[in-house]
């Protein structure tokens, strides 16, 4: 039984991580094609000094895709997952005070801003929940199917 209870969680453990892993490399792909357009969307949340914008709209979508493949191998599986956590509550607080000024903007989370959804307080909540899944991944131990599993197994053999 406790056999069956430890692939369960592994399943638990590795939809969570892959789902988070392809949200956040879907997430980045136009911000990589579309550099200059992401730091147009940056700047109109106006919360960054201009000077950092470019850096931000430069630097984010890497760090979204270095982080979307360690969660798909299972590298560094926690420190990635907490970059998650860091990241989204990054966007939970840009979104937040977007909306507490009345700014009317595309989020810029998935899509272009021609192409993106009006921001309301759903935003607030889907990032929540991958804040609370990318929490659960920290949380959790390293499940059988991630590279951290199979590193962890050849020390103990070693």
């Amino acid at each position: 039984m406790a056999i069956r209870k430890d692939w369960i969680k592994d399943g638990v453990s590795t939809a969570i991580r892959l789902a988070l892993a392809v949200t956040f490399i879907w997430a980045c792909i136009h911000k990589i094609y579309n550099p200059y357009e992401f730091g147009l969307q940056v700047a109109t949340y106006q919360i960054l000094p201009l000077s950092l914008v470019n850096l931000q709209a430069i630097v984010l979508p890497w760090v979204e895709l270095i982080v979307g493949l360690l969660l798909i191998v299972g590298f560094l599986t926690r420190a990635s997952a907490l970059l998650t956590c860091g990241m989204n509550v990054m966007f939970i607080v840009a979104i937040a005070m977007a909306l507490a000024a009345d700014l009317h903007l595309q989020c810029g989370c998935f899509a272009s801003a021609e192409a993106g959804e009006e921001m309301d307080a759903n935003l607030l909540v889907r990032d929540a929940i991958f804040l609370v899944l990318g929490a659960a991944i920290v949380y959790m131990r390293p499940d059988r199917f991630t590279l951290d599993h199979l590193l962890a197994r050849r020390r103990q053999n070693a």
